[in-house]
């Protein structure tokens, strides 16, 4: 156990929250159900904490005092752990706040004020994924798209533009998506495939993810080639290579 009481092998949240009344609250309930948790008040401490602790999941408000939001700090743990699950926790809750958080590498967005049981069953539905994913590497490590090359283990992509790594639901989608090629997937079955949400939930996440998608991959995100609308129904992989 490290100074902070952070015990190996345990999952360590990383709770980066300046109201203080709700970040006791979250740190008493997280801990109740077994978590170690690390708490952040600024963008700048939460890099300090990022920099110090090998963390399984990060907690992140949107609005925080000093120079770095919650955007930059998710942006942050993109770019050096690609994997890490990340929930947006804050009271920006217009729908282009929330394209904006998912955009930016979120896998999930929670609105204040929010349900504490709601919320200890996304963070535990997304260290459940978490850990499905990890010990499973597909049979088939690289998989060719257009001029991209992914490995479907890690999630690196390599092409004409820099290496980047998928997060882990853009992974597991693209892994779907390629099981299910040619095939129409209605947003039911990617909504409970992928995040385990009810098929009747209201929600642009999984539109926001095939953006990203499309954004990674299609020479001309606006006028895709590989993943197809399918008006009514949902969406199509098709992969011509």
């Amino acid at each position: 156990m490290n100074q902070n009481g952070v015990k190996q092998n345990d999952v360590c949240i990383l709770l980066v929250e300046d109201e203080q009344h709700i970040a006791q609250g979250l740190i008493f309930n997280l801990q109740q159900e077994g978590y170690s948790v690390i708490h952040a008040v600024t963008g700048e401490e939460a890099l300090q904490f990022l920099e110090q602790y090998p963390f399984t999941l990060a907690i992140l408000d949107r609005m925080l005092p000093g120079k770095l939001d919650g955007l930059a700090v998710c942006r942050h743990i993109r770019q050096n752990n690609p994997q890490m699950p990340i929930l947006m926790l804050t009271a920006m809750n217009r729908e282009q706040d929330r394209i904006d958080g998912l955009a930016d590498g979120a896998d999930d967005y929670l609105a204040k004020p929010f349900s504490l049981d709601e919320l200890l069953l996304r963070i535990n539905g997304m260290l459940r994924r978490s850990a499905w994913y990890r010990p499973s590497p597909p049979p088939t490590q690289h998989y060719a798209l257009d001029s991209h090359t992914i490995n479907l283990a890690n999630g690196e992509v390599t092409g004409v533009n820099d290496k980047q790594v998928l997060t882990e639901l853009e992974l597991k989608m693209l892994r779907l998506f390629i099981d299910h090629e040619g095939e129409v997937l209605s947003r039911a079955f990617l909504l409970k495939s992928i995040w385990g949400i009810a098929p009747d939930t209201e929600t642009r996440t999984l539109d926001n993810f095939i953006v990203r998608l499309r954004k990674y991959f299609e020479q001309s995100p606006s006028r895709p080639q590989f993943f197809i609308t399918v008006r009514g129904q949902g969406y199509r992989f098709n992969n011509p290579t």
